[in-house]
């Protein structure tokens, strides 16, 4: 059986020490999406860094997820005061509970917000990849999964929602994702 690593990055607008009032409302809110998050059914865990300090990544111990690590196209600072960027890793039972929780509730809210907070690049945001159950995923693994998939574009390898693959490696699709032509159930 697997399980769904998903790795997420994006590049923030100003850095997470900016005291203005639309970084302090990016923290508030990614705080209440991590709650709920981590309330979804389908959702077995998230890196967290060990102290439990928030918006430090570089010098924080990861644990089993490794040491922190960011794509080679992030130019911003890489200390508390610098740093401008906001990355997840998570592990999913399953590519529809993943996708519920994304599109769904607070964090929908968050992304119909994200161009307010993130700056607009051509790279991917996110990317998935299956890992055997009880396999922790690093964030080296993200990172190069993430630009794998930049470099390459979809393959089961690294996966995105609209291209995504089964565990298998066969292509697989999701109800209410791509053309309505495209829709359909999980395979």
């Amino acid at each position: 059986m697997s399980h769904l690593a998903l790795y997420t990055f994006g590049v923030l607008k100003t850095p997470l020490a900016d005291p203005a009032p639309l970084t302090r409302e990016f923290y508030d809110i990614g705080e209440a999406v991590y709650r709920n998050m981590s309330r979804h059914p389908g959702y077995l865990a998230r890196a967290e860094a060990a102290d439990g300090d928030q918006g430090v990544f570089f010098e924080a111990d990861w644990g089993a997820w490794g040491e922190f690590a960011v794509p080679g196209w992030y130019g911003k600072g890489r200390t508390a005061e610098t740093t401008a960027l906001a990355t997840t890793l998570s592990l999913w039972a399953d590519l529809r509970p993943a996708f519920d929780a994304v599109y769904t509730g607070l964090h929908r809210e968050a992304l119909n917000r994200r161009y307010d907070w993130f700056e607009r690049t051509e790279h991917p945001g996110h990317v998935f990849w299956w890992v055997a159950k009880g396999a922790t995923p690093t964030w080296q693994d993200g990172v190069s999964r993430l630009e794998h998939l930049h470099d390459h574009g979809p393959a089961p390898h690294a996966f995105t929602f609209h291209h995504a693959f089964a565990p298998d490696g066969t292509r697989t699709e999701l109800n209410g994702i791509g053309p309505k032509s495209d829709r359909a159930a999980v395979r």
